[in-house]
């Protein structure tokens, strides 16, 4: 969601990077910043809002540099405000970053000892902090690595310092960062579009690769030190392909996105020390949650897909009622809704028309809505008694794939949040739980390295006719929607079905032809799944099974298998939905159709 832009050169580098923080706005933020060197220091100039507000600050001024940093923001770790605003400050050491540092509070516990004074809420002002107590006399870069041998977490990040006044530092992990090469002058950004109007020629950085950009030229090297040799490529598409930062795809892209989309959205909504999830962060407070009796979830395609996730947590952690419609059919039924019930509306877009008649439906009948949803102002976002925004940004692909999984990790949280409300979730509990979430990212990364695992399983089965996707209790959703990607974009026919239900009806179409994706992490119901796959296999059909890395049972029993890294059965999800957005796209490139923009559909369904 955030955007990073620096600058070094002959230009002025303060609208140079107001110029790029424009550029970065589709990615969605609520505050702003920019620092550059000026004469023997640096200055910051930092506001709650929009870029225009910051714009004002700076042009008044009649600023000038020849290097700075930019930094969008959305509030994550602390409210929007300008004391939460990047870039950050310690001393002469000024940082702006994109990510989370999962152990800011043992790393700002230990820099309080050492007599660190901290002005924000921000995990990225630990950072700052860390950077300057290795700072000593050494370069800016020596400083930089020392303090990320500290660090765990995600990051991309733009560093300067008074000591070293003609000198950019920038480091990723786990978040995207561009060097810019232009005639004698440079760039670093969170994507192209922010200089393009200057440079074609970029180095897409690669995690835990560090730049250090100087007005002579550009150095690239690991954080051990090593230097690499980085390919220069000519960036010749359009600002709207520029966007796709170096993938072929949107859809590619916003699948690879997804680690750092769900961090964006759980970061700052609760709190590892406590072990509670803010419950005003969706607009509810604890005692009207303790006042509900039942829960409605309301959505369409994807959306409704991980309202069932939802129902399965809520009644799983918070042991509450829930019902789940599709919200086209709810309006159209006489709901037996009321004051003492909460609806909630789940919409990437929130615009979605049959969705929002459910929700105006709900209103009129005096139950409380919420919705969850990715677009700020959006009509239910601004028509609901509260809204969780996803900051999961802008999704171009039709086929959602981020926007889906920050939807199941909104209704993770808003599932602890009910449980602690209602007195069925302990305080330890929920820090066992948010600490898988807090580990979730990164799974989601290592997930995404069985890529071209997957492509070759999509060119053996590119031609099938038809497929069937089984699943079990909280993953027979994710059966649903691996179904669902691959018949939006390939256009075969795919049907997901409770694995348990197969011999009632589905195992007549199974035969040696007929690949069966299965569902099979190790949980409670692993036995049962073992069974219906030993059922598909009497029959023929190919087995593709996606399971957890501690298990060997199902690969040695199934034609072709998927790993996902170890987790807990209730985020097993989250997952185990990346390896089939990666099938469904691969077959559908294979067999020739247009991913981003697939036949008769629109990424908002505004008509009923």
């Amino acid at each position: 969601m955030c955007g990073i832009i620096g600058y070094i050169g002959s230009r002025n580098a303060v609208s140079v990077i107001l110029e790029g923080l424009r550029k970065l706005e589709y990615r969605g933020y609520d505050s702003a910043g920019i620092a550059f060197q000026a004469g023997s220091g640096i200055d910051v100039v930092r506001c709650k809002g929009k870029i225009n507000d910051l714009a004002s600050l700076v042009e008044e001024k009649h600023l000038s540099s020849a290097a700075g940093i930019g930094h969008t923001r959305w509030a994550t770790h602390g409210k929007p405000s300008e004391e939460n605003a990047h870039p950050h400050r310690s001393g002469g050491i000024v940082v702006v970053h994109n990510g989370i540092i999962e152990n800011y509070l043992p790393l700002k516990k230990d820099l309080v000892k050492k007599g660190y004074t901290f002005t924000s809420d921000t995990d990225t002002e630990v950072l700052c902090h860390l950077i300057r107590d290795h700072a000593d006399d050494r370069p800016l870069e020596d400083a930089v690595r020392a303090a990320l041998k500290e660090v765990k977490g995600s990051y991309a990040i733009a560093v300067i310092s008074d000591k070293d006044p003609n000198k950019i530092v920038g480091v990723r992990k786990d978040s995207p960062l561009v060097v810019g090469l232009g005639e004698g002058e440079f760039f670093v950004a969170s994507d192209v579009p922010a200089f393009l109007n200057y440079s074609r020629d970029v180095m897409f950085l690669n995690d835990e690769e560090m730049a250090v950009i100087t007005p002579e030229g550009v150095l690239v090297s690991t954080l051990d030190g090593t230097m690499v040799a980085k390919e220069v490529i000519s960036i010749t598409w359009s600002p709207a392909m520029a966007e796709k930062g170096g993938y072929r795809h949107f859809m590619l892209k916003e699948i690879f996105e997804q680690p750092r989309a769900v961090s964006d959205t759980m970061r700052g909504r609760f709190s590892l020390e406590t072990g509670e999830v803010n419950a005003e962060e969706f607009g509810l407070s604890r005692e009207l949650l303790r006042e509900i009796t039942k829960v409605y979830i309301v959505a369409c395609g994807t959306s409704w897909h991980a309202g069932m996730i939802g129902k399965y947590l809520f009644e799983e952690i918070a042991r509450i009622p829930v019902e789940v419609d599709i919200a086209s059919e709810f309006r159209y039924r006489r709901p037996l809704i009321g004051p003492d019930n909460l609806m909630i509306v789940i919409t990437q877009s929130g615009e979605t028309a049959d969705t929002l008649a459910a929700q105006r439906e709900a209103k009129k009948l005096g139950a409380r809505t919420l919705t969850i949803c990715n677009v700020v102002g959006s009509t239910s976002a601004r028509e609901a008694d509260a809204v969780f925004y996803t900051h999961s940004g802008p999704e171009i692909g039709v086929a959602s794939t981020k926007a889906f999984l920050t939807q199941v990790m909104s209704v993770y949280l808003l599932a602890i949040a009910l449980g602690q409300a209602r007195g069925t979730l302990s305080k330890d509990v929920s820090r066992e739980l948010l600490q898988e979430l807090v580990m979730l990212p990164g799974k989601i990364e290592k997930t995404l390295t069985a890529d071209e695992h997957i492509q070759e399983i999509a060119r053996r089965y590119f031609q099938a006719r038809g497929f069937i996707f089984l699943g079990r209790g909280i993953n027979f959703p994710i059966a649903l929607e691996g179904a669902l990607k691959l018949k939006e974009i390939s256009y075969i026919h795919a049907e997901g079905y409770p694995a348990g239900e197969m011999k009632h009806g589905p195992i007549a179409l199974i035969d040696e032809e007929l690949p069966v994706v299965v569902l099979a992490p190790r949980d409670n119901l692993y036995e049962k799944i073992i069974s219906n796959i030993q059922e598909v296999n009497s029959r023929g059909g190919k087995v593709i099974a996606v399971t957890t890395e501690s298990d060997g049972e199902v690969c040695e029993i199934s034609r072709n298998c998927i790993m996902v890294p170890d987790v807990h059965p209730y985020l097993a999800p989250v997952l185990l939905v990346v390896p089939l957005q990666l099938l469904a796209y691969h077959i559908g490139i294979l067999r020739g159709c247009d991913v981003d923009q697939p036949r008769n559909l629109a990424k908002s369904v505004t008509v009923e």
